[in-house]
């Protein structure tokens, strides 16, 4: 990233930080902001909560669309190292497009240390670093309690946002993560975590494969997405996952009606695709084995 140390901001993980950004934006005359079409609920909630409107952008085999957002949107939420839950990551091209527009783009990049396959792309926030805010947290890497998170923010921004988040993170909390940064135990702990999460990977995916099946989207993250081809069938398999004590989500779960939207005919667009979001990092190491053959017995044939 290109951060100097006093654009850097301190959150209480990353919805904190987004309640403050949207606060801050809407304060700034902000109306709109654009969202991919598939991704949390929790974080359209929360824009909509500070009192923006909504905008969808589909999201295809090379991420957002981002020329659908350009227009009548203020700013863009984005996952572009590893779409969520989609699991693409964002064409060149369309990083050019983010970069190059004039609104504010909010970069969530939720997973960025867990690439397996390559090493992970450059922040988008190098691109255009006085429009771009960058948004990283501990939650993948150390824990989702711990509720850490920091924002790059652009200078023009900062005083806005800072002035939004007055009420972060303990200082305890915050002292004891730059010790374990400082101390390369971080370091450590992110190369050990992501050593067993791709031996994870690439169990689910030997499994799924020997069941005729595959996973889409790129070798990173903490889930990974079977997709199918009908919505009733990923409603069957869910229904059957619960009965087996299995938390899966599928990817209707996942995305925007239009309900969510104003003026926005086009959300229909997205597609209404159909699959589940596996989430294998949460399972401990000695259930891992169990809850891989629990999925396995649950799921259809090719699909």
């Amino acid at each position: 990233m290109t951060a100097d140390p006093a654009h850097i901001v301190i959150c209480a993980g990353f919805a904190h930080g987004l309640a403050g950004i949207s606060r801050a934006l809407r304060a700034a005359g902000a109306r709109t902001l654009a969202v991919e079409a598939y991704g949390h609920q929790a974080h359209r909630d929360i824009a909509t909560a500070q009192g923006l409107r909504l905008r969808p952008v589909p999201v295809d085999g090379m991420g957002a669309v981002i020329g659908a957002a350009t227009t009548e949107a203020d700013a863009l939420l984005l996952t572009p190292a590893h779409q969520f839950p989609l699991g693409v990551t964002l064409h060149p091209r369309r990083r050019r497009e983010a970069a190059d527009w004039g609104g504010v783009v909010i970069e969530d990049d939720y997973d960025g240390e867990f690439r397996y396959d390559r090493q992970p792309v450059g922040a988008l926030q190098t691109l255009a670093p006085d429009h771009v805010i960058y948004a990283g947290t501990a939650s993948k890497s150390l824990a989702p309690g711990l509720r850490l998170g920091w924002l790059v923010v652009p200078p023009r921004l900062l005083d806005a946002v800072t002035a939004e988040l007055a009420a972060g993170p303990s200082a305890l909390d915050q002292l004891t993560l730059a010790e374990f940064i400082t101390s390369g135990g971080y370091d450590r702990q992110v190369r050990r975590a992501r050593l067993a999460y791709r031996r994870r990977r690439d169990r689910l995916t030997a499994a799924l494969a020997a069941r005729g099946l595959r996973v889409t989207g790129i070798a990173a993250g903490l889930h990974a997405v079977l997709e199918f081809s009908r919505t009733d069938l990923e409603r069957a398999v869910l229904a059957r996952a619960s009965q087996h004590g299995l938390a899966i989500e599928g990817l209707e779960q996942h995305r925007a009606g239009v309900a969510h939207f104003r003026h926005a005919p086009e959300v229909g667009n997205a597609g209404d695709r159909a699959g589940l979001v596996i989430g294998y990092g949460r399972p401990p190491e000695h259930a891992f084995t169990m809850a891989l053959a629990r999925l396995c017995a649950i799921l259809p044939g090719e699909s």
